[in-house]
């Protein structure tokens, strides 16, 4: 089983799936509004049927849930260094996330969160995490807590940015810096101990990876997906 999931992973990344169209100034479309192409389940060579495409989003539907179509939807490519820019909303008490620098290899790491690095996509009122320091939405997840909080109420869109380069991390939600971090260096490490995560050995630790939306099990839609590589 281990073997039939690593062909198909090794597969995931080729250029013929990808998503490679550009438009001006070096921005990538990584959703083209319509289908699915250039991303794919984690660990999957398909991008399970609960992710739909519905009115130019993504939407993951929790009323059409199937066994074994679900899980976290990633990028067919990896980046390293980028600005990345999207819009969100989510459903009443609902979960869900932005998770990047995924490094994806299912045998060894079962979960996209046991290496990538999270943007909590949150309702702050209606879900029990939003009474939890860092688990906020906008929060760099169980890590740092946003400076402020300019999220639009649930059932609203909105717009998200983040933007990592050579180490350095921002958060941008509703056009207002959020987050800002060093990643890699000791303090970095010290936060990662000091974490939920610190149990797992791979987490903030790759430089490249790919991009993934996450599947909490609730109704969550993301569109107008966009990438500048830096």
């Amino acid at each position: 089983m281990i073997i039939f999931c690593a062909a198909l992973f090794s597969g995931c990344g080729s250029s013929k799936n990808s998503m490679s169209g550009s438009s001006k100034n070096g921005w990538q479309k990584l959703f083209d509004g319509k289908t699915t192409t250039g991303w794919h389940t984690y660990g999957k060579s398909f991008a399970g049927t609960n992710w739909k495409v519905e009115d130019g989003a993504l939407f993951f539907d929790t009323k059409n849930e199937t066994a074994g179509q679900g899980g976290d939807l990633l990028t067919n490519e990896e980046f390293e260094n980028y600005h990345l820019k999207m819009e969100w909303k989510i459903s009443k008490k609902g979960n869900s996330g932005i998770i990047f620098y995924v490094h994806e290899d299912p045998a060894k790491y079962p979960a996209t969160y046991n290496t990538g690095l999270e943007m909590q996509v949150l309702d702050n009122d209606g879900h029990a995490d939003g009474k939890i320091n860092k688990h906020r939405s906008g929060d760099l997840y169980d890590l740092i807590a946003s400076s402020k909080e300019p999220v639009n109420p649930v059932g609203e869109w909105n717009k998200v940015e983040i933007i990592s380069n050579n180490g350095k991390l921002d958060f941008m939600m509703n056009g207002e810096k959020i987050v800002s971090t060093t990643l890699w260096d000791d303090n970095w490490k010290k936060m990662v101990a000091g974490s939920k995560f610190k149990s797992m050995p791979g987490f903030g630790t790759f430089k490249s990876g790919k991009i993934a939306l996450q599947d909490h099990g609730n109704d969550v839609w993301f569109r107008n997906i966009m990438i500048k590589r830096l």
